[in-house]
């Protein structure tokens, strides 16, 4: 049987205008400001307006360790929603917008899949409303900045060495990881070392997704460290006098995004990706908006639930003061066989040990997220190959972890394929089982704190790290940065930083090769192992399938 791609099924949604969709959660049609007939901005004016109503039940969808056997948590966060709004609820959908850097990488667009896709699904997969843009010209524009002050004088006695600011692409490009800029002589500056980050490992992205609004994002801009003194004094953003330029160019991409699923329910779009490097969730404005437009939100956070939901929950919730009313994690039996062993080749064929086996990466997740004090329902995406004892396999495991495993089918049907995941999650929020709590608490030390996640969810054996990086926490603490969570970037494809160790691994240690400080964002980064803050592109990168067909149609995106 011959199944349409994601791109032919979203081309022929049959989408309704923008000012319908905003409707739905009560938005006039003054306050959205169109890009096209199928994607808006929402306004500010209508964004305070609404601060006052009660909010609404946030559910959080997150996965197991990805896996090249695919998960689907973001078709399953825009299913889930598609089938709430079924059983006749009034739901939306917050997730993040999309990196040009894995849709011409290697793992494809973020807009779901199958019958459980947000449209238009192209243009989100691309410039959308031009905000990773703004960000990146933001950014850059405070790198600029940066170098001409240095070159005009100096007045700030900017130690050269000690500028910490990097530039941002939103493209993945190994070439750029570490360079020298400035050289070609007096009338290019002065030669220094430095690099790029994807785009969506910029604090301005981090910011613009913590920020509250504009004198939020303003201040945060200005609390940026770009550059320390040769007496290691701080030297901000607001010093450069960038944070007012900085501020103008976000003023559009602040305004979070409003477009419509395949079933036209309302989809907030809005926030970076990549929760290995950055914090990977839909912004605070996007969301918190949202609650107070619809009864039940669904959104997401990037990666398995040892990254995107540990930093939803100790970050996002903690600076937005929001808490989940439940967890989904998002599993399919595929990668479960992974986790137990089967090579990818060999997924067809049934192999319940194998499931058995994998189930304990699911298990630690389960743990980790109760640990949070929220209750977790496991959604089973299904494959069109899963034999229904393997799916009896994760339905039985999940029993004994006290949760329940729900076979999902929206891929092929939409939201007639999550109406019982839906139920399921309505009938626990309905129980009121949340007690939200983070791991850690503000005043405990930095160090302790990367230790608390490593050892907690990773379920290590503790951390290594140098003095030097022990002397750095030492000193932020004592700078009066010790309170702020930490962000840790790590690979995603395993709770160590070992890429290749599946399952649920024991018996290892978590290696911290550096710290930055993102004083604007309000976190501490942890940088992990060998993972890459500007990934590079695979062997054969999607951009050699992305083209335009004869009829001037796009083919290749996924």
């Amino acid at each position: 049987m011959a199944f349409k791609t994601d791109i032919e099924i979203a081309r022929e949604a049959t989408k309704r205008p923008i000012q319908e969709i905003g409707g739905k959660l009560g938005i006039p049609s003054e306050d959205l400001l169109p890009y096209g007939h199928d994607k808006a901005k929402l306004s500010q004016s209508f964004i305070d307006g609404v601060q006052g109503r009660r909010n609404g039940k946030l559910i959080l969808v997150t996965a197991i360790n990805p896996t090249p056997a695919g998960e689907g948590k973001t078709t399953t966060t825009v299913g889930l929603g598609d089938g709430l709004n079924r059983i006749g609820k009034n739901a939306a959908i917050c997730i993040r917008e999309a990196s040009l850097g894995p849709c011409f990488g290697m793992k494809g667009g973020a807009a779901g899949g199958g019958y459980a896709q947000v449209v238009p699904m192209e243009e989100m997969n691309l410039h959308f409303t031009g905000d990773f843009h703004a960000i990146t010209s933001a950014h850059n524009l405070l790198s600029a900045m940066i170098d001409n002050h240095i070159y005009w004088g100096n007045a700030l006695e900017i130690d050269q060495r000690r500028v910490v600011w990097r530039r941002v692409l939103d493209m993945n490009d190994r070439a750029l990881r570490d360079m020298v800029t400035s050289l070609g002589g007096v009338a290019n500056g002065f030669p220094r070392q430095t690099g790029f980050d994807i785009t969506v490992a910029s604090e301005v992205m981090a910011i613009l997704c913590l920020a509250t609004g504009l004198d939020d994002l303003q201040k945060r801009l200005g609390d940026i460290i770009v550059a320390y003194t040769r007496d290691r004094k701080p030297i901000y953003a607001r010093d450069i006098k960038a944070d007012g330029a900085m501020t103008v160019l976000l003023k559009d991409a602040m305004q979070p995004n409003l477009v419509q699923t395949l079933e036209n329910n309302p989809a907030f779009v809005h926030g970076g990706p990549f929760a290995n490097i950055a914090h990977g969730c839909n912004s605070v404005i996007a969301t918190t908006t949202a609650l107070k437009l619809a009864d039940y939100v669904v959104t997401e956070a990037g990666f398995g639930a040892d990254l995107g939901a540990e930093k939803f929950m100790n970050i996002k919730c903690r600076k937005a003061g929001i808490a989940p009313d439940a967890v989904v994690i998002v599993a399919t039996v595929r990668a479960m066989k992974m986790n137990g062993g089967v090579a990818k080749a060999d997924l067809g064929a049934e192999n319940v040990a194998a499931v058995e086996a994998g189930c304990a990466n699911l298990g630690r997740h389960i743990g980790n997220v109760k640990s949070f004090g929220v209750p977790v329902v496991v959604a089973i995406n299904h494959f069109a190959g899963d034999t229904e004892a393997e799916v009896q396999a994760v339905q039985s495991y999940v029993a004994t972890q006290g949760s329940e495993a729900v076979l999902c089918k929206h891929w092929a049907e939409g939201s007639a394929g999550t109406e019982a995941l839906a139920r399921k999650v309505v009938d626990i929020i309905d129980e009121g089982g949340a007690d939200f709590a983070p791991i850690y608490p503000d005043d405990m030390p930095l160090f302790e704190k990367i230790e608390t996640i490593a050892t907690a969810i990773y379920h290590a054996d503790g951390v290594v790290a140098d003095a030097r990086i022990r002397d750095q926490l030492t000193a932020w603490e004592e700078a009066g940065y010790g309170h702020l969570p930490v962000c840790m970037a790590k690979t995603q494809y395993s709770f160590t930083t070992d890429p290749g160790a599946r399952g649920a691994p024991t018996g290892f240690t978590i290696p911290v090769r550096e710290v930055r400080l993102s004083a604007g964002a309000g976190f501490i980064v942890a940088i992990c192992g060998e993972i890459m803050t500007m990934p590079g592109l695979p062997r054969v990168p999607s951009a050699e399938a992305i083209m335009l067909n004869e009829a001037g149609d796009i083919e290749g995106l996924f």
